[in-house]
């Protein structure tokens, strides 16, 4: 991930490799992902692979963290947020793994789900995570 935020500095760990970071899914994802904005450059890496995710406006900026990891600050979508992101690529990653992220999350209590609902509509799927939301609670 400190790799690959040096190649693409305004990129954001996003998706899978955001879980990974949190500790919130079994998966260990070959690729790191990054979410990058649609006019961005399209970085590539030599070394690992990268998996780039398009987004833009406030589902772009909203709910990014800076983390140190080997000694470089790297952009990582906060966990709310990487909870909602998972249910919009749903169709990407798989609702399986946009479950297990949720159900991590409220075992151990890493955020409220406030803080997932404001995330959910930022990513406009307030009306996907709804029925999972209240299942949980």
């Amino acid at each position: 991930m400190a790799a690959a935020n040096l190649i693409a500095p305004k990129a954001v760990v996003c998706l899978l490799s955001a879980l990974r970071f949190h500790d919130l899914t079994t998966q260990n994802p070959f690729e790191v992902w990054l979410a990058i904005a649609p006019n961005a450059h399209r970085p590539r890496a030599a070394r690992f692979s990268l998996r780039l995710v398009h987004f833009s406006g406030a589902s772009l900026t909203e709910g990014v963290e800076e983390h140190k990891l080997e000694g470089v600050q790297v952009k990582i979508y906060a966990i709310a947020k990487t909870v909602a992101d998972c249910f919009k690529f749903r169709n990407k990653i798989g609702l399986d793994v946009a479950l297990e992220a949720l159900r991590e999350t409220r075992r151990k209590k890493l955020c409220t789900m406030d803080e997932i609902w404001y995330y959910a509509k930022i990513c406009r799927v307030s009306n996907v995570m709804h029925l999972y939301l209240e299942a949980i609670v």
